[in-house]
């Protein structure tokens, strides 16, 4: 950290989704979490935006479509609810978007907020750290050894499940990208 400034908090984010892209599809759940700070979370379901979804993505999460229809805040609601969450972390830190992958959650997560807040609180692009590419350039491991359950297991991490609930799954991601950054993993 350099003097007089914030640390950089990594906010460990995941989705689920009902299809593989925003728009004609729906971010169903959004959970965050900040790498090295467990009790720092947040997790909020999404009113579906569309009636396209595809049964084999929606199975995934587990979620009931029905349920939110009825129950789930809408999109303007549960992303105004993200952005002040990590708009209130600046008072600690300077947030920074951390996905497994980034390009998939990350697709999600800045054109939703982007779509129904008009910008986001990761920036212009809500560019952030690719776990994947972070633990490549670490440990100059090839792509097909950089899975999160290689790393888990390189890292001594037994018994972190990923359950397709992204509130659990971003709490997965911050305690794995934390052991990262606390190994000596470097080759």
């Amino acid at each position: 950290m350099i003097e007089g400034r914030l640390p950089e908090l990594y906010i460990a984010t995941d989705v689920e989704a009902d299809g593989p892209i925003p728009g004609p599809y729906s971010m169903i759940s959004l959970g965050m979490a900040v790498a090295g700070r467990p009790e720092l979370r947040f997790y909020t379901e999404l009113r579906p935006i569309s009636d396209t979804f595809v049964p084999e993505a929606l199975a995934v999460s587990g979620l009931d479509r029905a349920r939110l229809l009825r129950e789930a805040p809408t999109p303007e609601v549960a992303m105004a609810a993200a952005a002040r969450w990590i708009n209130d972390l600046r008072r600690i830190g300077r947030p920074v978007f951390l996905a497994a992958p980034a390009v998939f959650d990350g697709m999600f997560v800045h054109w939703y907020f982007v779509r129904f807040l008009g910008t986001s609180p990761f920036g212009a692009t809500g560019s952030g750290i690719d776990l994947r590419s972070y633990w490549m350039g670490r440990t100059r491991c090839e792509w097909s050894e950089s899975h999160k359950s290689t790393m888990k297991q390189a890292l001594g991490m037994r018994g972190l499940p990923h359950t397709h609930h992204a509130g659990d799954d971003a709490a997965e991601l911050a305690a794995v990208f934390a052991a990262v950054l606390a190994s000596h993993t470097d080759r």
